[in-house]
């Protein structure tokens, strides 16, 4: 089997991109000796909000990473975005793993590894933390980052489909870091009050 290997290539004519991810090799045992075979795990996006993957098996490598293309190209799903992040924290499974996704604000790049960061940044996806438990199968985690990604709601979305309007607070700005405790004498998360006077002497 092949090492872990990323590759990018050049922008094609219909405006999407496309990232080898794995590179696998496989050998049959046959009367003459052996004969080998490869797959290909290709991620194809075009960086704003669509993004698919595929995985094409050929005798040579060439062949095998085109024919993931093609996979990945009629396996195009639409993402819903907020900026240059993700609307909401969301979970993705697949098989033995489980990838956390957590919108970011801006600056913060895509925290991942090797897999789901192939898949976040064709999707748009430029700020995000990302966590991942269980198998680091490059298969698995490309599938579980997709399980995610199509799990996003915007509030848009939430109220479409429920037919009301969220009586809701406006949906902070990812690009303005929240504050860690409230001010004038508000509890903070840990239970203390933050106090805004000082003390003086007698």
């Amino acid at each position: 089997m092949a090492n872990f290997r990323s590759r990018r290539r050049e922008e094609s004519n219909d405006g999407l991109d496309d990232v080898l991810v794995k590179l696998y090799r496989c050998a049959t045992v046959v009367k003459g000796g052996r004969r080998f075979s490869f797959g290909a795990l290709v991620v194809v996006g075009d960086r704003a909000g669509r993004v698919g993957f595929g995985y094409g098996k050929a005798n040579e490598v060439p062949p095998a990473v085109e024919k993931g293309i093609k996979q990945a190209k009629r396996n195009l799903h639409e993402i819903p975005l907020r900026g240059s992040t993700i609307p909401h924290r969301v979970v993705g499974r697949f098989g033995a793993s489980k990838l956390v996704m957590i919108p970011a604000s801006e600056g913060t790049g895509v925290i991942a590894g090797a897999a789901p960061r192939a898949v976040l940044e064709l999707a748009g996806v430029k700020d995000v933390l990302t966590k991942s438990y269980g198998s680091n199968s490059p298969k698995n985690l490309v599938k579980a980052t997709l399980n995610g990604l199509l799990q996003l709601r915007t509030r848009e979305m939430v109220e479409r489909l429920r037919g009301v309007t969220l009586d809701l607070p406006a949906e902070p700005n990812p690009a303005e870091p929240v504050a860690a405790y409230a001010s004038d004498g508000d509890d903070s998360p840990g239970g203390a009050a933050v106090s805004t006077e000082t003390a003086t002497e007698e």
